[in-house]
């Protein structure tokens, strides 16, 4: 689906910068309850996002300051979006280093599946964020043995500390 949207800012709160979308577009691309998308903006590469609930019965998509910057966004500006439903498992990239050792590791597998989405994402965002592929490894790792030594019951002050004893 594509639409002109207004790049703003809220003017306080953790989500300042986003596009508004209308409530017709959706309730089409939640039909299923879920509210995960793909986002072009422009011709730049799509990305994976959320439409969000602003409080005042509307939604948006919230861009981070990296977006912003290399999509060369102004505040006020008009621009083309197209939206589109995010049928991946689990509403974003997973790097291949981690989908390979939950492929290989039905244990952690398992573990990692009992979590809910936003932490499972939360999680892949954590092993996706390192450039280098070894790094990306060692971080997964740390994430499978990490969930399957407390089976679960995710502690992120926990997991900085298992990621700090690793090297």
């Amino acid at each position: 689906m594509k639409l002109k949207a207004t790049y703003g800012k809220f003017r306080e709160g953790l989500y300042l910068r986003h596009f508004k979308i209308p409530n017709e577009l959706v309730a089409k691309l939640s039909k299923d309850g879920k509210k995960r998308i793909l986002c072009t903006v422009e011709d730049h590469p799509y990305f994976h996002c959320a439409m969000m609930p602003d409080g005042q019965g509307g939604f948006f998509i919230m861009l981070n300051k990296e977006k912003e910057k290399n999509f060369d966004l102004v505040i006020g500006e008009d621009y083309n979006l197209k939206l589109e439903k995010d049928n991946s498992k689990y509403g974003m990239y997973v790097p291949e280093e981690l989908e390979e050792l939950l492929y290989q590791d039905p244990e952690g597998e398992a573990v990692f599946e009992t979590l809910t989405d936003g932490k499972k994402r939360n999680l892949i965002h954590l092993a996706a964020k390192p450039k280098k592929s070894e790094t990306r490894l060692e971080k997964s790792v740390v994430i499978l043995e990490y969930l399957k030594s407390v089976n679960g019951k995710l502690d992120f002050k926990e997991l900085n500390q298992a990621f700090k004893d690793y090297k």
